[in-house]
């Protein structure tokens, strides 16, 4: 009894370390601007907000009976690795040369910190999200390529034109979202549309 106790005493630290050092992804800022342009986004509220998309939007997933109870997950896993790693702006072409390299290291060290089976459930998690190929990681994706350019369109353009973004880059980049949901990407087609008659985007 007293090795069960003991061994569940340390189960529990190890997820307590894990928890305490996710914390630390409220303070990775991303680009993107808050809707009410008080300030920059952090990765913590970009995956929450990309969780509550999934469980609201799931009826435009380009495959019927998706596991949305995984996609969320991936959703709230995706961007940890960003603590060590950093975000990296979706229009840097220097940054994404070793971005694959420095998320796998960070990937290690932080889902590490768990017991063995729920680092082996996240890293699975995180790697699905990675590789895209299931449908919920290409939904999970879609709803990740979507929701900054939905935030670029309603502050007019806001980091597009900060750093120069035209509308070819952001279709190019974003072209993904059609894997996942062909619905959403129509959408996003349009808004881009709407972006460049505004001036919120070059074409």
């Amino acid at each position: 009894m007293t090795g069960e106790r003991n061994a569940g005493e340390e189960r529990l630290a190890r997820q307590l370390d894990f928890i305490r050092e996710i914390d630390r992804l409220k303070s990775v800022h991303r680009q993107t601007l808050l809707l009410d342009r008080s300030r920059r986004e952090n990765a913590a509220e970009h995956s929450w907000h990309l969780a509550v998309m999934a469980l609201v939007m799931q009826e435009h997933a380009g495959e019927s009976g998706l596991d949305i109870g995984r996609v969320i997950r991936m959703l709230l896993v995706h961007d940890i690795v960003e603590i060590d790693a950093g975000d990296t702006f979706a229009y840097d072409d220097e940054g994404y040369r070793d971005k694959a390299e420095r998320e796998q290291r960070a990937a290690e060290r932080l889902f590490s910190l768990l017991p063995d089976d729920q680092r082996a459930e996240m890293e699975a998690l995180w790697r699905e999200f990675e590789e895209r190929r299931t449908p919920e990681a290409k939904f999970a994706a879609a709803l990740d390529r979507l929701q900054p350019m939905i935030h670029n369109y309603l502050t007019e353009g806001h980091t597009w034109q900060k750093h120069g973004v035209t509308a070819r880059k952001v279709r190019e980049r974003n072209a993904v979202i059609a894997d996942g949901s062909p619905a959403l990407w129509r959408f996003a087609g349009r808004l881009i549309d709407s972006a460049v008659r505004k001036g919120y985007l070059e074409p």
